[in-house]
């Protein structure tokens, strides 16, 4: 500081006019002043951002002293402005000035509040979207009303790689208003960041200043009043309390209802129609009234012939009903002075005011819909060729109604059960009888073996199953046969312990074969896939109702689960060790390998009649007594796939094809539905059923029509039996 002192002292005896100097330097130094004094305050407020406000007394001292320093240098370097002021002259003078002015108007524009009054806007067009200008080569006006030109585009990926090395990029914004970037400064950014903290922009800004009542002052004589504070202010009012009580019970009993607060619609119709919204209908919209029909050709005064009636035509609307009875009935006139006055105008006039004033009119969407488009698309008939359609052959001889019928594994042959107690077998054919089998009761079942080395009929009446030699195969197939179909002792197994025998395994000299008597009557018949075993289904049975016997040890056993309700039949799977059981209602699925329960198919239906399983077996069709034919996905779900309505009565069975996309189902009203019935091996991809064809020619036999239905095992036909005891062949 010495040394200073001692440099002006020089520099104040060199310059005679230093005395007169500082006059002219005032202003800059007090301006000077101001603007350090304000760049204190900021950075005294960045420093202690983590605060919420300051204290600006705070702020204001330390501000005090800072430019209290400042000022000692800003005169320092004002005395070496002097120094130099012989060398500049009157130029210097003028400079001064002008900073002086610039000084003071940046002290203006940093104390406004409003970005607008800092810098005016270079573009002058106003609200003009910048989408008119985007074919021009300009975007605007500036102030001079000259034209703003675009800037060229830069490409992206040199934009973006001086992006990436610009450390300030960060702080640039495009403004598409005036076509320019512009840089956030420190100060704006500050701003930004209070803001987002919730924070008051102004770091000087005290939320909670001191309260100022404006209704007492110090030198205040007399009161605005003098009444004391009455008691009521202090103690909890009555009346406030019994309204809300009142309240409260009102709306507990319902009679205040709020309204719900409107959700907002998380998801909407990306495309829909906005004419039917909600939010339309709240309000009543102008719906104008129906306009009358316009007068045409027959209500002229003078209309054409052909527009008036005869009289017989007259006289044949006295007979109408008023209702049918037309209104207004044309004549001729010479001119407009001939036409008589309307009866009815003044009637007419009044009941087009009631149609206005009472009827009630609603704006309904009219849609135009073509019938053909709610037709589901399927695929035409001639696609999915072939398929049975005509009668090709008929099988005569039995003398009642053909109960049942099976084909051989080859194709070759027929066999088939009526209640005349006969068992017959056909050949495919030619339609001939090749062998019959007086049993003397009537036949409910018959049943082919599967295998082709095995050809075993097994053969259901009354209470008996028999196991029968159709005398099919070579010399060493006929061995095999008869060993199998040998039973040395009578075999009763029983699995339970109980003095009753399930089945008794007898040796039937007379048919060449084996007898199963079973406690109570036999309804069906199924062999499994590998031709050694087969179960049978006795409804009375109660809990051995379903038993499962094998041919090759005579062994005879019940299944170990429980059956809820009467069984219908029993199905094996064809490929695992899968055992479905129908019953009235439902349909259950079990695993014999594991002996457990895995599904119950809920059918819906009345009473199930019969059951057929996909070669793949992972669909199954259902048959009721009411006429309705389910479809079963197993991956799917346990309800119905499809409900297909087709038969008036009952449906007596049902049938899928070994090969061929197709199944069938028969009923008493002596026909035979024929289906398309597609599954594929993408899971994502449903089943397709396609109705084909309806087969008819059976007659109608004490109220029975088809009693059985079977595909053939390789050729797209299908063997139908009647209660006519006719059997016919279907072929496409």
């Amino acid at each position: 500081m010495k040394n200073k002192e001692e440099s002006k002292r020089t520099r104040n005896a060199s310059n005679p006019q230093s005395e007169e100097e500082p006059l002219i330097n005032e202003k800059p130094s007090q301006a000077l002043q101001q603007k350090q004094h304000q760049q204190q305050l900021a950075s005294a407020s960045d420093s202690e951002s983590d605060s919420d406000y300051e204290d600006s007394s705070e702020a204001g001292d330390s501000g005090q002293s800072l430019s209290e320093s400042e000022a000692s240098e800003s005169g320092s370097s004002g005395d070496e402005g002097i120094a130099n002021s012989d060398d500049n002259g009157l130029d210097d003078d003028h400079g001064q000035e002008d900073q002086s002015n610039s000084s003071e108007l940046h002290q203006g524009a940093e104390e406004s509040d409003s970005s607008e009054d800092e810098v005016a806007p270079r573009n002058t067009i106003g609200e003009v979207p910048l989408e008119w200008y985007k074919d021009e080569a300009h975007i605007g006006y500036d102030l001079g009303g000259k034209k703003i030109k675009k800037k060229e585009r830069q490409d992206k990926l040199d934009s973006f790689l001086a992006s990436a090395d610009d450390s300030k990029n960060w702080l640039k914004i495009y403004d598409e208003y005036n076509d320019e970037e512009v840089e956030v400064t420190r100060k704006e950014l500050r701003l930004v960041r209070r803001l987002l903290k919730g924070k008051a922009p102004h770091a000087d800004f005290d939320p909670y200043a001191p309260y100022v009542d404006w209704f007492k002052w110090d030198d205040a004589k007399h009161p605005l009043s003098n009444a004391p504070e009455p008691k009521r202010r202090f103690i909890p009012s009555k009346w406030e309390s019994k309204k809300v009580v009142k309240l409260v019970r009102a709306i507990r009993m319902g009679l205040i209802k709020f309204d719900k607060p409107k959700e907002e619609q998380r998801f909407y119709p990306l495309w829909g129609d906005d004419s039917s919204s909600t939010e339309k209908a709240n309000h009543l919209a102008y719906i104008p009234a129906p306009k009358p029909k316009l007068p045409g050709h027959e209500e002229s005064y003078n209309p054409s012939l052909e527009y008036i009636p005869t009289q017989e035509e007259i006289n044949s609307y006295q007979l109408m009903y008023d209702e049918d009875r037309p209104k207004f009935i044309p004549r001729r006139y010479i001119s407009l002075r001939s036409i008589p006055a309307y009866d009815n105008g003044v009637k007419d006039i009044f009941e087009r005011c009631l149609d206005l004033y009472l009827c009630p009119r609603v704006r309904k969407k009219r849609i135009n819909i073509d019938p053909e488009s709610l037709k589901p698309k399927l695929p035409s008939r001639k696609d999915l060729k072939p398929y049975p359609m005509t009668c090709y052959l008929e099988y005569n001889g039995h003398k009642d109604a053909v109960m049942s019928i099976s084909i051989e594994a080859s194709g070759q042959w027929v066999a088939s059960g009526s209640l005349d107690g006969t068992v017959r077998i056909w050949e495919v054919e030619t339609g001939r009888c090749l062998r019959v089998w007086e049993i003397g009761e009537a036949v409910k079942c018959v049943a082919w073996n599967p295998l082709h080395e095995l050809p075993i009929l097994a053969v259901s009446a009354g209470q008996d199953v028999l196991l029968l030699n159709t005398g099919f195969g070579d010399e060493e197939e006929q061995k095999k046969i008869k060993e199998i179909l040998h039973v040395e002792t009578s075999k009763t197994p029983d699995d339970s312990g109980n003095k009753i025998p399930i089945v008794s395994w007898l040796q039937d000299d007379k048919h060449e074969g084996i007898r199963l008597r079973h406690f109570k009557t036999v309804s069906s018949v199924e062999w499994h896939r590998k031709g050694d075993y087969l179960s049978t289904v006795m409804p009375a049975g109660e809990s051995r109702a379903v038993l499962i016997h094998q041919l090759s040890k005579k062994h005879t056993q019940r299944i170990p689960f429980k059956l809820h309700g009467l069984p219908v039949s029993a199905v094996f799977h064809p490929t695992r060790s899968i055992f479905f059981i129908s019953t009235k209602k439902n349909v259950r699925v079990y695993d014999l390998w594991q002996q457990k329960f895995i599904k119950k198919l809920e059918t819906g239906l009345r009473e199930v009649s019969s059951i057929a399983v996909h070669p793949g077996g992972d669909n199954v069709i259902v048959g009721s007594r009411e006429g309705k034919l389910c479809w079963f996905d197993m991956d799917l779900s346990s309800q119905p796939y499809r409900i297909l309505k087709c038969h008036p009565k009952d449906i007596t069975n049902v049938a899928f094809h070994r090969s061929y996309p197709l199944f069938a189902s028969c009923s008493d009203d002596c026909t035979a539905y024929v289906f398309h019935g597609m599954v594929y091996s993408d899971l994502n991809q449903n089943p397709l059923i396609v109705p084909l064809e309806i087969l008819r020619g059976h007659t109608s036999s004490n109220g029975r029509g088809v009693m059985d239905c079977k595909f053939h095992p390789r050729q797209p036909w299908l063997f139908t039996a009647g209660a006519d005891s006719v059997i016919k062949l279907y072929c496409h």
